[in-house]
């Protein structure tokens, strides 16, 4: 699953000294942003960047306290066996760490905008769980269940996809900043039917679908096909960017002929 991080904006302005800010302004633009990010954890990642900002932490304490979360569901992931119990507590903890993640960045703009060393943490965090969750699984699935070990190549796959995707969405974005006319147009687009097609790479509804992991038999059948409609978003995704960079490219030569010759 990938997290739909990007460079920290600042798109409001900090707070007066003395005044809590409000949650207007602080949260970043909706375009292409999966149904889950965009109306549950975004959302929710605000309202706790506020009461952060009440309580004076930094966004790299944020960040931490993220990674918390998260590490503590990947450990029940990994060491307890199925019970219902696990389910729900690897999926209330992996989802509050990625809402605690989601109010970093938003806590950043509270404050006056980010940093290059705050957004290296959170890429950096981003990075280990997109990867560690899907290895996770397959060693609870090797551990706690009698399904045939041919079952392990899923999560295994899954963690390529995910991989490729998150290094794609940075570095097409690192691109676009390092050269923007050469680069594909950043997606504005707000539609709800575009949100719903980001779905299943949104590590939001990964967290959730750990409620069914007591039932083995149900959960690797979902699972699968939430890795299927990964990887054809991806694959879409991979189309869609190497197009993009062949018609910026393109237009930037014609552009520079036609400046050659009116010179």
């Amino acid at each position: 699953m990938t997290m739909t991080k990007g460079a920290a904006q600042v798109t409001g302005e900090p707070a007066a000294a003395g005044r809590p800010p409000t949650l207007v302004g602080v949260h970043k633009p909706m375009s292409g942003a999966p149904a889950y990010s965009r109306y549950i954890n975004r959302p929710w990642g605000r309202r706790i960047a506020l009461q952060a900002y009440r309580f004076g932490l930094t966004p790299d304490q944020v960040t931490a306290i993220s990674a918390l979360f998260t590490l503590s569901g990947l450990l029940v992931l990994a060491l307890v066996p199925s019970q219902v119990w696990t389910g729900l507590a690897v999926a209330a903890l992996l989802a509050t760490g990625y809402a605690v993640d989601s109010a970093d960045g938003q806590l950043a703009r509270m404050r006056g905008g980010g940093s290059p060393a705050g957004e290296w943490l959170d890429h950096i965090v981003d990075a280990f769980k997109g990867s560690a969750i899907h290895l996770l699984i397959a060693i609870h699935l090797y551990r706690f269940t009698d399904l045939p070990h041919a079952v392990l190549l899923i999560p295994l796959a899954f963690a390529v996809v995910d991989t490729v995707l998150f290094f794609g969405q940075l570095l097409t974005d690192f691109l676009r900043r390092l050269n923007p006319v050469g680069a594909p147009a950043k997606q504005t687009s707000t539609s709800a039917w575009r949100s719903l097609a980001a779905l299943p790479s949104d590590f939001g509804l990964l967290c959730w679908l750990f409620v069914l992991l007591p039932w083995a038999g149900l959960f690797v059948p979902v699972y699968a096909l939430l890795g299927l409609a990964c990887a054809l978003f991806l694959a879409a995704s991979l189309v869609r960017w190497r197009r993009g960079f062949i018609a910026a490219a393109g237009q930037q030569a014609r552009a520079a002929q036609h400046e050659g010759a009116r010179a």
